[in-house]
């Protein structure tokens, strides 16, 4: 991954993160609703990129809300628009999934929007937030489907499958609790760090 893009790109997927197009097709409000997130709960954003689900999801709870992401001028783009509505409970993060600093068992939600794709080992990213999770914390992922016929999104070669994201989280421990298909190119699966865990 590129940390230090040219301003003329930086701009350009910062427009392409907070444009209309994109939510419409993936409505944050919409999905955060349909979150397990509770009012007290502390949340983790991880590759938050311009914010698009970190602002909604700092609306909805007091507790922290740690936005990730490894490029130093995304969280200035937060930090910005956290200030700008008013929103006092947000913690910006410059790391990657994979060497996350935060407490393990210390988060209660956890969002993976578009971001597992670009990790390099998901093993390793999904063991990590694992860690980080507390007992009975969800985790919502959201990718694109590895499917010939979608033709919008990443490139098929660095796309997950639906049914490669869910062996693997189970495999780490995870329990599935819902699958849901957002449009036909986008699935998210939610899933939960469960109370007895897998020996």
């Amino acid at each position: 991954m590129e940390h230090n893009q040219p301003d003329q790109k930086f701009l350009t997927k910062i427009a392409f993160l907070d444009s209309k197009q994109r939510e419409s097709l993936i409505p944050p409000e919409v999905l955060i609703n349909q979150m397990p997130i509770h009012k007290n709960h502390t949340l983790l954003d991880v590759g938050a990129g311009s914010g698009f689900f970190t602002i909604p999801m700092a609306a909805r709870t007091v507790g922290n809300v740690y936005a990730m992401d490894p490029d130093k001028r995304m969280l200035n783009v937060i930090e910005a628009k956290a200030y700008e509505k008013g929103l006092h409970n947000i913690e910006p993060l410059q790391e990657t999934i994979e060497n996350l600093s935060l407490q393990n068992d210390s988060i209660d939600f956890v969002m993976a929007s578009l971001i597992l794709h670009e990790v390099r080992s998901l093993t390793t990213a999904l063991s990590k937030i694992f860690e980080v999770l507390s007992v009975g914390g969800h985790l919502l992922c959201l990718e694109y489907e590895k499917d010939d016929l979608i033709v919008e999104g990443p490139p098929m070669s660095i796309r997950i499958q639906s049914a490669e994201l869910e062996k693997i989280l189970l495999t780490t421990g995870f329990e599935i609790v819902q699958k849901r298909k957002i449009n036909d190119a986008i699935y998210t699966v939610l899933a939960v760090k469960p109370k007895k865990q897998h020996v």
